[in-house]
């Protein structure tokens, strides 16, 4: 079994910075990626950063310039720094691994206020 745990979520006004992590612990065997992933009220959850194992990444065209994934190998750690929020950046934030399955971890709250 895999366990993501997530930190670093809050509230914070528009145009400041979060730095989120995820660390995944567990029988971890080989990853294919790991992401987050963010679900506002009343809508859909959204991809939006992906890190591969050979590290290229993809990125939500909302969150491009101002969001950056990034991972430490050594720890099974993903981070999401996130810089310039903005109102419409307010969800639960979620981390994934992609391994033989999907993980998911509990969530984490980011609330910008305008």
């Amino acid at each position: 079994q895999v366990q993501l745990v997530e930190s670093g979520g809050g509230l914070v006004q528009a145009g400041g910075s979060l730095r989120l992590s995820c660390a995944a612990s567990g029988s971890i065997f080989a990853i294919n990626a790991m992401g987050w992933y963010r679900q506002a009220p009343g809508k859909q959850r959204e991809l939006v950063a992906l890190i591969r194992s050979g590290g290229s990444t993809n990125y939500a065209d909302s969150v491009k310039g101002r969001f950056t994934i990034s991972r430490d190998n050594a720890k099974n750690t993903v981070y999401l720094q996130m810089n310039s929020l903005k109102p419409e950046d307010t969800a639960v934030y979620y981390c994934s691994l992609t391994s033989i399955r999907n993980y998911w971890g509990q969530g984490t709250q980011v609330t910008v206020s305008s």
